[in-house]
């Protein structure tokens, strides 16, 4: 996989213009210039998070005696189903916080972006090929940067697009990432019988 459809990967999973409605009812009641130093710290402790992954993924996978075709098999039916949640939300709030209490950790750094599907995606990467960990570094600042400029920039996103505009944006995403996963998925069950199961 090449670095910038790595990086559209990951940046389809983070799924910003998705989590900006959630992010905004999150920070809600608390004063504006306060949001965006919660927002910076949030995304630069998602950034830690990720490249911790990146980098002691592999020894976790051969910790756990896991091999590359189940991670891509796996990583492909988790990426199927946030896609599927992506083009048909489910009704509910994210949080329990209480109003005006500042979020820390969870629930803006994990899960909404360094998620689950995420941390998924950056093991099948490093343990695909091992060789090109400062590739994925890479891409991992691509999305995240993209991700930042978004969530940075949340005031224009919601003016320009609307709440109907980033629900049909997610929805877009949400088809993208189900090709993505179908080709994870079918890759890794290739990759299983080339190696006689």
């Amino acid at each position: 996989m090449e670095i910038i459809s790595a990086a559209v990967m990951l940046f389809l999973i983070m799924d910003p213009l998705g989590n900006l409605p959630v992010m905004l009812s999150i920070l809600r009641h608390i004063e504006p210039k306060r949001r965006r130093v919660i927002m910076v710290r949030e995304l630069l402790i998602a950034l830690v998070i990720l490249l911790a992954f990146l980098f002691g993924g592999q020894n976790l996978l051969n910790f756990l005696h896991v091999s590359a075709e189940t991670v891509s098999i796996s990583g492909g039916i988790i990426l199927f189903l946030i896609a599927i949640r992506m083009i048909f939300p489910q009704p509910g709030g994210v949080t329990g916080l209480a109003a005006g209490e500042e979020p820390f950790i969870v629930p803006m750094a994990i899960p909404m972006i360094a998620g689950p599907s995420v941390l998924a995606s950056l093991l099948l990467l490093s343990n695909q090929e091992p060789g090109r960990t400062w590739d994925w570094v890479l891409a991992v600042l691509l999305a995240w940067g993209a991700s930042f400029v978004i969530l940075m920039f949340y005031e224009v996103f919601n003016r320009l697009l609307g709440e109907k505009g980033l629900k049909a944006v997610e929805r877009l995403m949400g088809l993208l990432l189900i090709m993505m996963s179908t080709q994870m998925f079918l890759d890794g069950v290739r990759n299983f019988f080339q190696l006689g199961g």
